[in-house]
């Protein structure tokens, strides 16, 4: 049996293509996933995010809970609402997941987790909680009394279409940075995104999410399924879990050095193999420049050795096949590679791993 968001009704309603993702039955796409992808990319489209696993850790230790438990530094996180991405490690070094912690304040914080791996997540913080003694309770806000669901609006024109609906939070709302957020009555609403554009994640009380998507889609906000939130992020450069990195890569092999903090003395979890391994692999973007389509698993021929696609797809935006690959040391930006695409060997151009944001190609 499939699970369900809170917004299934909905999105059957607007006869939505339904698919298996994780065990979720989740919308792929409202009839074209290239109209939605521009609709984000130039004007405004929203997403169901609500598969995905909020949890609250509240308590006296929170602080030292998060400074031992992921590879960033929770130290950064001195501002009410702001936002830290990172990976939360295991003793390998390896990917457990990524996730966005919220400082809301020191004895309380917000955790989003991926959908597909919020059971081993939150048995791994429970387990590191009670391993090292620490004064937190570790609460999940997907599913009870208290569940939250989650729509990401996402656009140029995302924010005042949010403000149109939610009139009352525009104070508190409008001047957001990038990567903070604002409790306003009972909507958490971040200026985080997977899309490479502008925009609002809004939690909400699971019973008011319906109410709420049909109000953005009344004001002109597109439902967005699955297909374009993956070519949007894959042009942004953003990694997705279970792809890009798992348990068994490091995250200096997944483009995500920049969400490590090692200069410091803090301890945390996986950080003595990250410094005895090092970084093995390196995490570039492809453009191919024969015509064919670049997809995950397929092998990439350089002259420092193999290596590998790990997300590939059409791009809507820059009308080319791009993908992000996991490639030897010595390849350099500007170099031409080959892929293996069943059998043949087709021609790619190494690029910096990101591709279109803010509504444009930035390659």
């Amino acid at each position: 049996m499939l699970k369900k968001t809170v917004l299934n009704d909905a999105h059957r309603a607007l006869n939505a293509r339904m698919v298996d993702f994780g065990g979720w039955d989740m919308p792929v796409n409202y009839g074209s996933q290239i109209e939605e992808h521009h609709a984000v990319r130039n004007d405004c489209g929203m997403f169901d995010v609500s598969h995905m696993c909020p949890v609250d850790v509240v308590g006296a230790d929170c602080r030292p809970f998060l400074s031992r438990l992921v590879a960033n530094d929770v130290a950064k996180l001195t501002v009410s609402g702001k936002a830290l991405y990172s990976a939360m490690l295991n003793e390998a070094g390896g990917v457990i997941d990524d996730l966005i912690i919220y400082f809301l304040t020191d004895t309380r914080f917000r955790i989003v987790i991926n959908a597909g791996t919020a059971d081993k997540d939150l048995a791994w913080m429970q387990a590191k909680a009670a391993e090292w003694q620490m004064d937190v309770t570790i609460t999940q806000r997907r599913n009870g009394d208290n569940a939250l669901g989650i729509i990401a609006v996402q656009g140029p024109n995302a924010r005042a279409k949010v403000w149109s609906v939610l009139p009352q939070a525009k104070a508190a709302i409008a001047e957001l940075k990038p990567f903070f957020a604002a409790e306003v009555d009972q909507y958490f609403i971040a200026s985080t995104g997977y899309t490479g554009e502008d925009g609002y994640e809004i939690m909400l009380p699971a019973g008011e999410a319906e109410a709420m998507w049909n109000a953005l889609n009344n004001a002109g906000v597109a439902p967005c399924g699955l297909g374009a939130r993956d070519t949007l992020r894959l042009e942004a450069g953003m990694n997705l879990y279970g792809q890009d990195m798992d348990e068994s890569v490091s995250p200096l092999d997944a483009g995500l050095a920049w969400t490590v903090a090692l200069k410091d003395a803090r301890e945390f979890v996986g950080k003595t193999a990250l410094l005895a391994n090092g970084q093995q692999k390196q995490f570039l973007g492809l453009i191919l420049l024969d015509k064919g389509v670049l997809r995950g698993h397929q092998k990439v021929v350089t002259a420092h050795g193999e290596g590998e696609i790990t997300s590939g797809s059409f791009s809507p935006t820059l009308q080319q096949s791009i993908a992000l690959a996991r490639l030897p040391l010595g390849v350099a930006i500007g170099d031409q590679v080959e892929v293996d695409i069943r059998g043949k060997l087709l021609k790619a151009k190494v690029t910096k791993p990101v591709f279109a944001r803010n509504g444009k190609a930035v390659i």
